[in-house]
């Protein structure tokens, strides 16, 4: 099962990665998954992104440096400590992570059109259980993503209404 889960999830990550190289072209893979920690996490400090994304912190800072210069993050002074510097998103990052999930809404959204419904429920119970899992065997509580689902999807899904979940972060 996890050879097919595998490469199902090979799929899912291309549908995700068409929708980043049109709408994110212009950051990079470290660059948007450090967006979306500080969309998670605002005000988040620079030690604690640097911990979160796996780099070390003079990695981290250089990155932050390059979004700051794009626009893409604002720096603030820490409201205890003035050498804590908090981060945040700008209006224009909020923009490209929003425009990032419609895209990506929009192509998960044409994969599922093709499956029944009865495969469209099966899939996010699937989905919803595996996450609660693998957060818990983090450490994580609570979900990361909200999920909408109607009691009763239609078999023949209209305009929205194969929505995926919808993600809160990447």
């Amino acid at each position: 099962m996890a050879a097919e889960l595998d490469g199902a999830t090979g799929t899912l990550l291309s549908v995700w990665e068409a929708a980043r190289e049109n709408t994110t072209s212009r950051l990079s893979g470290a660059q948007l998954r450090a967006v979306m920690v500080v969309e998670r996490y605002d005000g988040i400090n620079l030690r604690r992104l640097a911990a979160l994304l796996n780099m070390l912190l003079s990695s981290a800072s250089r990155l932050c440096d390059r979004l700051v210069a794009a626009g893409m993050l604002e720096r603030e002074p820490g409201r205890s400590d003035r050498r804590e510097i908090a981060l945040h998103l700008t209006p224009e990052s909020i923009r490209l992570l929003a425009e990032l999930r419609r895209d990506r809404r929009q192509r998960l959204a044409d994969v599922l059109a093709g499956m029944s419904g009865e495969g469209r429920q099966a899939l996010l119970r699937g989905l919803v259980e595996f996450d609660r899992v693998a957060r818990a065997r983090e450490g994580e509580t609570g979900p990361a993503v909200e999920f909408r689902s109607a009691p009763h999807p239609p078999t023949q899904p209209g305009p929205g209404s194969a929505d995926p979940p919808a993600a809160r972060s990447a």
